[in-house]
């Protein structure tokens, strides 16, 4: 079975909020090392839907901004991992969820600093 992972976005960002996130990025984890990327528009936010599309999926892992406690516990339950209060770009997310590296909380923004440009992985 292949390894498919849920982004809730907002433009290039994983969305801010898991229930008002209005599309979602797929990222399906073939066994040939490569991934199959889909965008999903959702007819409307809600945290109901998102979790109903995440089980008719079959997605084995969430990445996202802030969700509350009723539907993080619920994913949990189905046996499903939530990365949550991400914030940033949704490819570094991506990237770095790939390589092992994200956890919970990672702020993926580039902040500029007393005028001195700052990168954050």
């Amino acid at each position: 079975m292949s390894k498919k992972i849920l982004i809730p976005i907002a433009g290039d960002e994983v969305a801010p909020r898991f229930d008002l996130a209005a599309e979602v990025h797929i990222v399906t984890g073939l066994k040939s090392g490569e991934t199959e990327d889909k965008t999903v528009v959702l007819p409307q936010a809600s945290a109901e839907k998102l979790c109903h599309l995440i089980l008719t999926e079959n997605i084995s892992c969430v990445i996202c901004g802030a969700i509350e406690e009723e539907y993080f516990e619920f994913l949990s339950w189905k046996k499903i991992t939530v990365i949550d209060a991400v914030a940033g770009s949704w490819e570094k997310a991506l990237i770095l969820h790939l390589k092992g590296d994200l956890s919970s909380g990672e702020i993926l923004c580039d902040r500029s600093v007393e005028g001195r440009h700052v990168d954050h992985p």
